[in-house]
């Protein structure tokens, strides 16, 4: 078995995809209609990892769960295999690190949040 995709609950599918791709560089793997305004779309950030499927908030509910799926905690855990190249890159596109890059026991990392204030790990671990 393997993870195959995770659910992260957006408020506008069009403005989560121009982040994913724009900013992140995520490929958009599909993004069918399906009826009723609601729509399966998958971005992912490249071959063998498990791919994210963008889902329009339904209801007050979900929408105010957009950002806040974990309380605050990071969730997402973004592997690089060049810390510096790709943090450069997600700094020259406006993506908000909320501290600089640190070195841990297991590799060099830095959080920071997508559009929607999820907290994501940017991640080179030792070789």
């Amino acid at each position: 078995m393997r993870l195959a995709k995770i659910t992260l609950v957006v408020r506008d599918y069009d403005e989560a995809i121009a982040y994913y791709t724009g900013a992140l560089g995520f490929q958009l793997v599909e993004n069918t209609e399906m009826g009723a305004g609601k729509r399966w779309v998958v971005v992912s950030p490249g071959a063998g990892s498990a791919e994210v499927l963008l889902a329009k908030g339904a209801n007050e509910a979900q929408v105010a769960r957009a950002g806040d799926q974990t309380g605050g905690r990071v969730a997402f855990f973004l592997d690089t295999d060049d810390f510096d190249r790709d943090h450069g890159v997600f700094l020259a596109r406006g993506v908000k690190f909320l501290e600089a890059p640190r070195a841990e026991a297991y590799g060099k990392v830095a959080v920071f949040e997508d559009i929607y204030g999820n907290k994501w790990d940017l991640v080179q671990k030792h070789a």
